[in-house]
């Protein structure tokens, strides 16, 4: 009797398990499934690896998932899954992620040191080894190369920066692209007459100023001369060149928004795109984003005019993608490298969002980033505190942001934010310590 009971028992355990089988599956974000679907006698599916992916830029989510769409056609054992956080919180939301080994498989990463950091701290993949690195100009594969002298980052974009203004607004008040500094003033002058705020500008972030600073001190250095003097230590940011790019800078606060120490970035977007404002100066990933707010306006730019007659636009390699070290699926991964490294993103990347690409030989049906394009090949200058000088703790790019904050509260005078720029540089950067 006891016999039979136990064999009626485990026959029942055996049914269990096997209904279980037939209804489960693997589960978790960065997991395999078959699906659960096979019928008899057909070959077994390939697994599917669900790769993690993670941006700062929100903007970009729907352009992404049509671009990573192209990707998963042609790989259909790989799934991609495109996560972006608000630009300001991403940084700590990565960190704390790697840091508590729950960080993505693929990474946006900010360009530079900044992003480079990760690598010093082993939290990223050496990418050498993926095909299409080799191809990148040495300037550009040098804004994802780490200390170590490997390559963790797939180059994304040529960024610029620029005034951009509302053509309509212009031509309706007689106003054309100023040529030099006084003119400039004086468009801004004759705008806030006319009851139009010259510029969409807020100083709430402090990446806004910097990037601001970025596009208005080359007119005051003269750009590239200025740039090879205090890269090789032969001047520094006390001298009367960078002074001059920080008293402008505060020379422009009557023509900025009213209550404007308190405005965001989506706040002077939407100063820009709802005409309200005459003049953005911003970057070039914002040019997508504006037509779509407002499909009607009337968009051009201008480079910034320069002491010595000229005028440059101001560039730099936006951020690249990385693997995580501690990737379950790093293979999968590395193959999406490949896809990032290939013409054809770069094609289908600088199509959907307007955008100058970092892979070589890309152009784009746009005129407006054919243009920028043509004055990055021909007059421009590098983003000076975020390619050479974001380093340290606090990095001289971090203290110009909250010293120009403090300058605009009226707690800090341009020489002040020029003497902590200073400082903040002296305590890494080589030829400052002679």
């Amino acid at each position: 009797m006891k016999k039979l009971r136990f064999t009626s028992f485990m026959a029942m355990v055996m049914a269990l398990s096997m209904f279980l089988a037939a209804c489960g599956g693997e589960s978790g974000n960065t997991g395999t499934s078959n699906g659960g679907d096979q019928a008899a006698g057909e070959q077994p599916k390939e697994e599917q690896v669900v790769l993690q992916m993670h941006s700062w830029r929100v903007e970009d989510k729907a352009g992404y998932e049509k671009i990573i769409k192209e990707f998963e056609n042609e790989n259909p054992g790989i799934k991609i899954e495109f996560k972006p956080f608000k630009a300001t919180e991403y940084n700590t939301i990565l960190n704390t992620a790697l840091q508590s080994d729950s960080g993505p498989d693929i990474i946006q990463l900010r360009p530079y040191q900044s992003g480079m950091a990760l690598a010093d701290a082993g939290h990223l993949e050496p990418l050498d080894d993926v095909a299409g690195m080799k191809d990148f100009p040495q300037d550009v594969i040098a804004a994802a190369t780490a200390k170590d002298g490997k390559i963790y980052g797939v180059p994304l974009s040529i960024n610029s920066t620029q005034i951009f203004y509302n053509k309509k607004i212009f031509e309706e008040n007689g106003i054309q692209e100023p040529k030099s500094w006084d003119e400039l003033i004086n468009v801004a002058k004759t705008l806030k007459e006319k009851g139009i705020t010259p510029f969409a500008f807020g100083s709430k972030e402090g990446w806004l100023l910097s990037l601001t600073h970025g596009v208005i001190a080359p007119g005051a250095y003269n750009g590239n001369q200025f740039v090879d003097q205090i890269v090789k230590g032969e001047t520094n940011f006390l001298s009367p060149e960078f002074l001059k790019s920080l008293e402008r800078m505060n020379e422009l606060v009557p023509y900025f928004p009213d209550n404007f120490t308190g405005l965001d970035g989506n706040d002077i977007r939407t100063l820009f795109f709802t005409e309200k404002a005459a003049m953005y100066i911003h970057g070039s990933f914002e040019l997508e984003v504006l037509r779509q707010m407002n499909p009607d306006l009337q968009l051009d730019f201008f480079p910034m005019p320069t002491e010595d007659g000229k005028s440059v636009i101001t560039t730099w390699v936006d951020g690249s993608w990385g693997v995580n070290a501690k990737s379950a699926h790093k293979e999968e991964a590395k193959k999406f490298m490949e896809f990032l490294a290939s013409k054809k993103f770069g094609e289908l990347f600088a199509n959907e969002f307007k955008r100058i690409s970092a892979v070589p030989g890309v152009s784009v049906d746009d005129p407006l980033v054919n243009k920028m394009a043509e004055l990055s090949q021909s007059s421009s200058t590098p983003y000076l505190i975020l390619v050479h000088f974001n380093e340290g703790n606090p990095t001289p790019k971090a203290t110009i942001e909250n010293t120009l904050q403090g300058m605009y509260l009226g707690e800090r005078t341009p020489e002040q934010v020029a003497q902590e720029v200073q400082k903040a540089a002296e305590t890494w950067f080589e030829p400052f310590k002679k």
